[in-house]
């Protein structure tokens, strides 16, 4: 499955340290859910189903 991330709009988290050790989330695009390292936007991105970004999240932010 191929997903254009051309009109991806990417956010940092704003507890991002500005080390460069951040990932960067795309929510705005059709059924799916883009993360990608934010030292490498020209690099791979996970895409992922919406229910499976807020399963990620809930479980991340039970541990945090």
């Amino acid at each position: 499955m191929s997903t254009d991330l051309c009109s991806a709009v990417w956010r940092k988290s704003t507890r991002s340290s500005g080390n460069g050790a951040c990932v960067e989330v795309a929510g705005n695009l059709p059924g799916v859910v883009a993360v990608r390292d934010s030292k490498d936007p020209d690099g791979p991105a996970l895409v992922v189903t919406p229910a499976a970004w807020t399963a990620f999240a809930a479980h991340v932010t039970t541990y945090r």
